[in-house]
């Protein structure tokens, strides 16, 4: 198995200050006690022109309700914002909201951007129907990576499912485009993932107290010239673990230079999660949830000009200081 340690990257300074929710309570109240040098008429003033966000969404009124946890950010500046379209809706109720998160998307803020995110997009989605209306975060999955994304319209659900997430959800299904055909048509993979200064993954393939456990299963679907289509499943939602994982096989997915890919046919990541299913943590009625693989993906496999799979091994990622060691074949 081949592991990865690309290079860091800078971080401008950024222009605003994070504040993490402890209690519920009142956004103004928090705000005082969290500014404690502004004065109220200030703080009403970066109300007015929307320089506060509640879970990357602007917000104006100052008697917003606030949920423990919740991130509250506060900008220097004010900002005009592009308008972001709204994900495909695969399912809502009164308990939960389940989108086709699009490529390219956030599902949070991030250290670099605050607004641009599905959850801000779908918050405000359902406040245009009632301005009390919350949603929470249940899971996440990597800004390049399309597919299933749930959240929560209620704080308790929330709580349970990230406490018991492993133990409730059943299914975790992606579908992945990868550079060249894999030798075994299905595998099981498994190592524990740690992390390098510069916030990359890589696999150490002993146990190991350091690292976090990962298991990812794949099957071939499909072949077309030097790609193959696999169908993947994970036991375990670690940080960009599929992503590591092909790449360890030496086939990383299109379109993944952070993880040493070599080819981006088609502009975007080639990974896509395409099922979710779990037991509700209340009623314990099994919930199923698919996001149809996109079009873009059945158009690239079904191409018959790619070239034939090369017999020379790819080139190994670089893998310098880590104290890995490979897979025992």
């Amino acid at each position: 198995m081949q592991n990865s340690n690309p290079p860091s990257r800078n971080n401008k300074a950024p222009k605003f200050k994070e504040f993490r929710v402890k209690k519920a309570g009142i956004l103004m109240d928090f705000l005082r006690e969290s500014l404690p040098k502004m004065s109220r008429n200030n703080i009403k003033s970066l109300l007015r022109h929307k320089q506060v966000a509640v879970e990357g969404v602007r917000v104006s009124r100052f008697d917003f309700p606030l949920a423990a946890n919740d991130m509250v950010i506060v900008f220097s500046e004010r900002k005009v914002e592009l308008k972001v379209s709204r994900p495909k809706i695969i399912y809502e109720d009164d308990e939960f909201l389940v989108i086709d998160k699009p490529s390219g998307l956030l599902s949070i803020a991030s250290d670099k951007e605050k607004t641009k995110t599905a959850i801000k997009v779908m918050m405000e989605y359902v406040q245009d129907k009632n301005p009390n209306a919350r949603l929470y975060v249940t899971h996440r999955i990597d800004r390049d990576t399309s597919g299933i994304l749930l959240f929560s319209k209620r704080e308790d659900l929330r709580n349970i499912l990230q406490d018991r997430w492993n133990e409730l959800v059943t299914k975790r299904g992606y579908f992945a485009i990868v550079e060249g055909v894999p030798k075994e048509k299905k595998k099981t993979i498994k190592s524990w993932l740690r992390q390098t200064t510069t916030q990359l993954m890589y696999s150490h393939y002993e146990e190991d107290d350091e690292g976090q456990e990962a298991i990812t299963h794949y099957e071939v679907k499909q072949t077309s010239g030097n790609h193959a289509l696999l169908d993947v499943l994970i036991d375990t939602g670690r940080k960009n673990q599929i992503r590591v994982h092909l790449n360890d096989l030496g086939h990383p997915i299109i379109g993944d230079k952070k993880y040493h890919s070599e080819t981006d046919p088609l502009k975007r990541l080639g990974l896509h999660a395409y099922a979710l299913e779990f037991h509700h943590p209340i009623t314990q009625k099994k919930l199923k949830f698919y996001a149809p693989i996109p079009k873009l993906f059945h158009q690239f496999m079904s191409q018959t000009n790619t070239p034939s799979p090369q017999d020379k091994p790819r080139k190994k990622p670089y893998n310098k200081n880590h104290g890995t060691r490979r897979a025992k074949r």
